[in-house]
């Protein structure tokens, strides 16, 4: 797999989010950006497992993907970001990234790699990032594919 190309597909599936009217659309980057543009979804440090199958026939991937949202008001900049972090509905992003796996049969991503699976939400709190403070979370995405591409 091509890092780089999985970091900008994750990145493009996860701007299909839907916001509720009146709330900026989703900006999605395949790396930690300098500057935030919220609500601001981007794909950030991952862990790599080489040689899950034989004969580099397999890599695992695990990437710490954030999204930041605005605090210019405490609850309505936390219904926003709880509706991404919701496993349902057209504000998740749980449901835009792992609509990229494409159908039974087809790899993921666009052909990038075998699988992906969003597999949790941690670290809601408060992020401080290029000197502004946003509330946000991270999305944990295990991606596996094949380790001699």
């Amino acid at each position: 797999m091509q890092i780089s190309d999985v970091r900008d597909a994750i990145a493009t599936a996860a701007s299909a989010v839907v916001l509720p009217d009146g709330i900026k659309s989703l900006t999605c980057t395949g790396y930690v950006p300098d500057a935030v543009v919220a609500p601001h979804f981007f794909v950030a440090e991952y862990e790599q497992d080489y040689d899950r199958a034989m004969r580099r026939g397999l890599d695992e991937l695990v990437f710490t993907c954030r999204v930041l949202v605005s605090r210019t008001d405490d609850r309505p900049s936390q219904r926003t970001l709880d509706g991404m972090l919701s496993g349902s509905g057209q504000a998740s992003l749980k449901v835009a990234i792992e609509a990229a796996r494409g159908t039974p049969g087809e790899y993921a991503l666009g052909g990038l790699a075998h699988d992906l699976h969003v597999m949790r939400v941690q670290g809601y709190r408060w992020y401080e990032h290029a000197g502004a403070t946003y509330v946000g979370a991270e999305l944990m995405v295990k991606v596996i594919g094949d380790g001699s591409s």
